[in-house]
């Protein structure tokens, strides 16, 4: 009979979640603050009611194996996902993390993303998604579109159910722009958020257009 210490496995999982929680390198911090922007994790903490945050998943990594990407793995696969309150009310969110693989989405990144989705339909909750993504993760291929497929089909569930609410506050491209621009709501960074399908230099190749970041898909070019 093997004897376990369960206060070693829990200071072992504790560990673990502080290690998830700060795995980012400070210059990596350092160098978002100097921008003006917040991380993933404190744009979370700085939307919901202090002390109510509720994360799931923060240990959750990718499988992939090809080019390299097992030697490359974060804890919670670059998205954090989670309930909290806002004003007393319960909201369900999701944070997508730039600094871990430029946000890009993944499997276990959509499908972190695709429980907080069903938790806050079954909850009758408002969905807040905090976008700031360079798209899917080519290295994962197939398996990035088809988590793309599984959040733009919630997406469609949740119309007209419960609010569906987008804030915007990167570069966001390809596959990373069509969820947000199904939903309810759409907030845009003036000269910091970006939405389009392909960008500038992909346009120019295209058609031999010159054209800005802003004026492709910069805040106003949305609102106006």
């Amino acid at each position: 009979m093997v004897e376990i210490n369960f206060k070693d496995v829990i200071d072992r999982h504790l560990e673990r979640q502080a290690e998830a929680e700060n795995h980012a390198a400070p210059e990596k911090i350092a160098k978002r603050h100097d921008k003006g922007q917040l991380t993933a994790r404190e744009r979370v903490l700085a939307l919901l009611d202090p002390g109510t945050f509720h994360e799931t998943d923060a240990l959750m990594v990718h499988r992939c194996v090809d080019f390299g990407m097992e030697k490359n793995t974060v804890p919670g696969d670059g998205v954090v996902t989670g309930w909290g309150r806002i004003d007393g009310r319960t909201v369900f969110v999701f944070s997508q993390d730039f600094m871990d693989y430029g946000g890009a989405l993944g499997e276990v990144f959509a499908k972190k993303i695709v429980k907080i989705m069903d938790l806050a339909l079954q909850n009758r909750c408002p969905i807040i998604g905090i976008n700031d993504s360079g798209g899917a993760r080519i290295q994962e291929g197939v398996m990035s579109l088809a988590g793309y497929g599984d959040i733009f089909f919630r997406n469609t569930i949740a119309s007209g159910y419960i609010p569906q609410i987008s804030a915007v506050m990167g570069p966001c491209a390809g596959g990373a722009v069509y969820s947000p621009a199904i939903t309810d709501f759409v907030f845009m960074v003036r000269e910091t958020s970006h939405m389009f399908i392909t960008g500038p230099a992909v346009i120019k190749t295209a058609t031999g257009e010159e054209i800005t970041f802003e004026k492709l898909g910069g805040a106003y070019t949305h609102s106006s």
